[in-house]
């Protein structure tokens, strides 16, 4: 037997490649626009119902929808944020108003962070 066969052939060392973290996909903000003829109420409703805000959070963005002109009312993943919008733009029209009026204007955009 040869010396070179009783040798321990030392084991090859690779380093571990490390996986990339996953990359999280961009989120959108639902935009509510400000409008003369829809009420705080219907606005209110509208954030409740649509998504599930607390009264205190809905009356939040009412507020912030009239002296702002816009409003931010959901931030989520770019699918579910047109259907939110698509949403708001099928609410219908306004009960609590006296004006003829449909569903309030709601666009997406990408958050900024």
């Amino acid at each position: 037997m040869a010396a070179s066969d009783s040798a321990v052939a030392e084991p090859i060392v690779r380093p571990i490649a490390k996986k990339p973290a996953p990359k999280r996909p961009p989120r959108y903000n639902v935009i509510l626009w400000d409008d003369p003829i829809h009420t705080y109420d219907y606005v209110i409703e509208m954030m409740q119902r649509l998504f599930h805000h607390s009264a205190i959070e809905a009356l939040k963005i009412a507020e912030e929808v009239d002296m702002k002109g816009r409003a931010v009312c959901y931030t989520t993943s770019k699918e579910v944020a047109e259907l939110k919008r698509d949403q708001i733009q099928a609410y219908g029209s306004d009960p609590h108003s006296s004006s003829p009026n449909g569903s309030m204007s709601a666009s997406i955009e990408p958050t900024t962070a």
